[in-house]
C-alpha cells in the first residue's frame, strides 16, 4: 500500500505493464498452452479421448453435522430422531395444507416447516420431499465407512434420500463391500490450489475441496444374459465391474512405448505418480487451476515405469496410513497409563512457533517430531494439522451435536490408542511419501 500511496496519482504511475487476455480468456496467470496436447482425465461433454470413462464429486451431504459422526451409534441415532422429526412435520403440514395443489404447498412449506437446527437440518431436496409427500424411512444399512477429510474416516448415513448430492458415488461404490480405488483430485478453482489424494472408501465433496473422483473400477446393474451370450461377464451381488480406464486411453499409453506390457492399473498408478511430480505441479499450475488435469506422456518407457512404480508405492502409503509403522516419536507420559488416559479432546503445540513437540492431552506429550514431517501438504494443509485437528472433540452449535474422535477409535478400531497412534503413523507416511516424491524422474514430455 506504500507503495501505491508513492504514486500519489495515475499520472505518477511510470511502470505500466500492457496485458492480453489470451485464448482461454485468462488476464492473469495464464495458462501453458501446451497442456492442450495431453490427454483429458475426464471429459463429460466430449465423446473424444480421455482417461477415464466416468468421474464424480465427492458425496455432498449438504447436513454433514448430522450425517456423519465418529461413532456409528450416534450417527443412526442423529439420523433416526431427524428422520421421525420430518415426519412429524410432514405430518403437521398435510393437516394444515391438506386441500393445497402442488403450487401452493411449494409456496407455504419453506414458512410453515419448523427449521430448529437442534431437530433438523433441511435442505432444498427434503423440502421438496415434504411438497410430494413423501414419507422418509430410517435405514440402518445407509451407516457406511467414510473418508471425511485427508486421514480422517467417519461413520457416514449414505442415502439417496437424506444426502442432497451422491453424484455418481453409488457407480463408484454401490456397496461397502465392493473393492475400489479413486484418484482424488481438487476441483477447478479449488481454494488451497491442485492437491491429489487417493481413497478406498466413500469420499466427501470435501475431502478434497470439491474433490472430482477417478475410479479405478466402474459398477454398474447387471443386464440379464442368456445362456448363449458367451461375451456376458459374471455378475456377482447384481453388480457388473468394469475398469473405468477407457481402451482408448491405454492405446494412446501403449502406442508411446512400443513392446511395453502396460496394463489399466499400471497407467492408473502412472497417473498417480505424475500427479505428484514437482515439475508438473509448477509446470502446469495456472492450467490445474482451472480446468481438470491432463497427462503426458514421459518420453521414455523407464520413465514411465518409474512413475507407475512410484504411484504404487505413494499409493499402499495413503491407502494404509491406518497400518503403515508408527514413527518413534518420544512419548512423555505423566504416571502409568491406561486406556483412559489416551482419550483426546484437542491437541496443541507446546509453544508458538515450535512444531517439534505436541501436547496430546494433559497426561501425555508426544516429542521428537521431525521438522520436515510437517512438509508433506494435502488439500492447502500439512498431513500431520489434519490429524491435529480432526482427531478432537467437537461440538456444534446451532445443532448441539457432539463428534467425538474417540469414539472412533473404541468403537470402531477397538483401539483407545487409535488417535496418538494415527499421529505417529502420518509422521510416517509424511516423511515417505516425500522421499518417493524427490526420487521422481524430471518430466520429460
Amino acid at each position: 500500500m506504500g507503495k501505491i500511496a508513492d504514486f500519489k496519482s495515475l499520472a505518477g504511475i511510470n511502470t505500466w505493464e500492457s496485458i492480453t487476455p489470451d485464448a482461454h480468456g485468462d488476464w492473469l496467470r495464464q495458462r501453458d498452452d501446451s497442456f492442450s496436447q495431453f490427454v483429458v482425465m475426464g471429459d463429460k461433454k466430449s465423446d473424444g479421448l480421455k482417461l477415464f470413462d466416468s468421474f464424480s464429486l465427492g458425496l455432498g451431504t449438504n447436513r454433514d453435522t448430522w450425517a456423519y459422526n465418529s461413532s456409528k451409534t450416534k450417527l443412526q441415532e442423529n439420523m433416526s430422531n431427524m428422520i421421525a422429526f420430518y415426519n412429524m412435520e410432514l405430518k403437521r403440514f398435510n393437516e394444515a395444507h391438506s386441500d393445497a395443489d402442488k403450487k401452493a404447498r411449494e409456496a407455504k412449506v419453506g414458512s410453515f416447516i419448523d427449521s430448529s437446527p437442534e431437530r433438523i437440518s433441511w435442505t432444498r431436496s427434503l423440502k421438496q420431499e415434504i411438497v410430494k409427500n413423501k414419507i422418509a424411512r430410517f435405514d440402518s444399512g445407509s451407516a457406511k465407512h467414510s473418508l471425511y477429510r485427508p486421514f480422517t474416516k467417519q461413520w457416514v448415513y449414505f442415502n439417496r434420500k437424506l444426502n442432497e448430492y451422491v453424484f455418481l458415488m453409488p457407480s463408484i461404490w454401490p456397496d461397502a463391500c465392493v473393492d475400489n480405488f479413486v484418484i482424488c483430485t481438487a476441483g477447478v478453482g479449488a481454494r488451497a490450489g491442485f492437491s491429489v489424494f487417493m481413497a478406498k472408501t466413500l469420499t466427501d465433496l470435501h475431502t478434497l475441496d470439491t474433490g472430482q473422483c477417478f475410479p479405478l473400477y466402474l459398477y454398474d446393474e447387471a443386464v440379464q444374459t442368456t445362456k448363449t451370450d458367451l461375451f456376458a461377464e459374471p455378475v456377482e451381488g447384481g453388480l457388473r465391474r468394469r475398469d473405468a480406464i477407457t481402451d482408448a486411453g491405454l492405446g494412446h499409453f501403449t502406442a508411446a512405448y512400443p513392446g511395453e506390457q502396460i496394463s489399466k492399473e499400471d497407467l492408473f498408478y502412472y497417473v498417480y505418480g505424475l500427479l505428484h511430480s514437482p515439475d508438473y505441479l509448477e509446470r502446469f499450475a495456472d492450467n490445474l487451476g482451472k480446468e481438470l488435469p491432463r497427462i503426458p506422456a514421459v518420453k521414455k518407457a523407464a520413465d514411465f515405469w518409474a512413475f507407475s512404480n512410484a504411484g504404487r508405492d505413494l499409493a499402499n502409503l495413503h491407502l494404509n496410513y491406518e497400518t503403515v509403522e508408527p514413527y518413534p516419536l518420544a512419548i512423555e507420559a505423566k504416571g502409568t497409563l491406561t486406556e483412559a488416559d489416551y482419550r483426546v479432546e484437542k491437541m496443541k503445540f507446546a509453544k508458538k512457533g515450535d512444531k517439534t513437540t505436541v501436547i496430546y492431552n494433559s497426561r501425555i506429550t508426544l516429542k521428537g517430531i521431525p521438522d520436515a514431517a510437517w512438509d508433506y501438504v494435502v488439500n492447502g494443509k500439512a498431513a500431520l494439522d489434519w490429524v491435529m485437528e480432526r482427531q478432537a472433540v467437537r461440538t456444534d452449535k446451532a445443532s448441539g451435536i457432539v463428534n467425538d474422535a474417540n469414539d472412533w477409535a473404541c468403537e470402531t478400531m477397538g483401539n483407545p490408542k487409535y488417535p496418538l497412534e494415527l499421529f505417529q503413523r502420518v509422521v510416517t507416511v509424511s516423511l515417505e511419501t516425500q522421499k518417493i516424491v524427490n526420487s521422481l524422474p524430471p518430466l520429460d514430455i
